[in-house]
């Protein structure tokens, strides 16, 4: 049986507004991705395969759980949902994002309007929902352990795509993700994968770092 491991980046710039400025490790994102390399270290088994998407954060969270090397490919880059976010300011005037609190009720009415063709973003709702299964696809490798650094967006729809789930339930599988998070599926030779571990955090179980689990 072979395994696809999920792990999303650690905690970003949480105060930005935009693509570029959010895409930057805060320290105590590289803080996370140290300990949880660690935990993998202590407690994991290898892996045969380490993809990254191309985003900074995704890359240097690969980097400092020990994995500079991992092979990039930008299928497992996130929703540009800061892009999709000021067109919806647009289309829904009366749903403004003021704050991550709000990610909640907005995430949801974002993607629906993504789907429908009301906002267009840098690509379509069909081109992301292709590369996620894309990925699937490529990390779907039977008796190898194949592990993809990537973002809450990519692991919200791989889990909605394997359980299929509607929009609404993947934006409910989206809001709780873990920074750093990890999320196992199991593989078998001519089957669909099986979700085996959700939003596991391991390397926050202790008591010290209660305060290191974020979600923004």
């Amino acid at each position: 049986m072979g395994e696809i491991t999920l792990v999303r980046h650690g905690q970003a710039n949480s105060a930005a507004d935009n693509e570029a400025d959010y895409d930057n490790l805060s320290d105590l994102g590289r803080q996370q991705a140290k300990w949880l390399g660690a935990w993998m270290a202590a407690h994991d088994q290898p892996y045969d395969v380490v993809y990254s998407g191309t985003l900074h954060r995704q890359m240097d969270t690969a980097t400092e759980m020990g994995f500079p090397n991992a092979q990039r490919d930008a299928r497992l880059n996130e929703i540009a949902y800061y892009d999709l976010t000021e067109e919806m300011a647009d289309y829904r005037p009366d749903l403004p994002r003021v704050s991550p609190s709000d990610f909640e009720v907005h995430f949801p009415a974002t993607l629906n309007a993504w789907k429908d063709g009301h906002i267009k973003g840098t690509e379509s709702w069909v081109a992301f929902c292709t590369r996620v299964s894309e990925i699937l696809d490529l990390a779907s490798q039977p008796g190898k352990r194949v592990l993809c650094v990537t973002s809450g967006g990519v692991i919200a729809r791989a889990v909605s795509q394997i359980l299929a789930l509607d929009i609404e339930n993947m934006a409910r599988i989206a809001v709780p993700v873990y920074n750093t998070s990890v999320h196992r599926f199991h593989v078998r030779e001519g089957s669909i994968p099986m979700l085996a571990t959700f939003n596991s955090a391991p390397h926050l179980d202790v008591a010290d770092r209660i305060e290191a689990r974020t979600y923004y």
